[in-house]
């Protein structure tokens, strides 16, 4: 039973949507009838620019690490004979809040495709891992400017990087990190067809390259 009210609690902090208090607090709009309609970090960037779109990336990660840190709050979990149970809760508890960013209760269940939350999930239990998957993210982003392609190609670095680099041994992190990838390329199907048709929008991080 405390297992289900710490998911249930993890599913009301993803559900903040931040993207979409940002966008009517600040901005006097919804986000959602902008860009992709995402109440995400991505489409924040695409149509308010990087200082917003950076804010609510920052603070839908953070949504992540909150989530999963409500396993700490039962003193069994504590305990480091109980490091495998520990792991198991914790990503249960950040797919709770990765489901609330895509279905937030606050926000009539129409948010975001939970990347950054999902990222800071893996921050909070891999925080290695999590650096890496930056550093690739931040390379594509630089080469690219497209948010999409970088989301896409960091998350399938996740699974590589657990299986391969690390060789993290807990199996249902293993699977976990697999169906992370398959998850991501799956809520990006549209973004992967405009990429290949060349419609997918820009992000305008780097403006003096983009001038010459």
């Amino acid at each position: 039973m405390t297992e289900l009210l710490l998911l249930f609690c993890a599913y009301l902090i993803g559900s903040i949507p931040t993207a979409v208090w940002v966008s009517k607090g600040v901005f006097g709009m919804d986000i959602r009838e902008y860009g992709s309609g995402n109440a995400g970090a991505t489409n924040t960037f695409r149509v308010l620019g990087p200082k917003a779109g950076s804010f609510v990336m920052l603070v839908d990660m953070i949504k992540g690490v909150m989530a999963v840190r409500l396993a700490y709050l039962v003193g069994y979990y504590n305990n480091p004979d109980h490091l495998t149970q520990l792991v198991n809760l914790q990503i249960g508890l950040g797919l709770a809040a990765v489901v609330g960013h895509i279905f937030p209760i606050w926000a009539s269940f129409r948010g975001g495709k939970g990347i950054a939350t999902l990222f800071g999930l893996v921050l909070a239990i891999q925080p290695l891992v999590a650096i890496c998957c930056v550093g690739v993210f931040l390379l594509i982003l630089f080469l690219t400017r497209y948010v999409s392609l970088s989301s896409i190609i960091a998350s399938i670095a996740f699974p590589i990087l657990i299986l391969f680099i690390f060789n993290e041994p807990e199996k249902f992190y293993r699977i976990f990190a697999i169906a992370v990838a398959l998850m991501v390329v799956l809520t990006h199907q549209k973004n992967i067809f405009r990429l290949l048709n060349g419609n997918e929008s820009k992000v305008p991080l780097f403006r003096h390259r983009d001038r010459k």
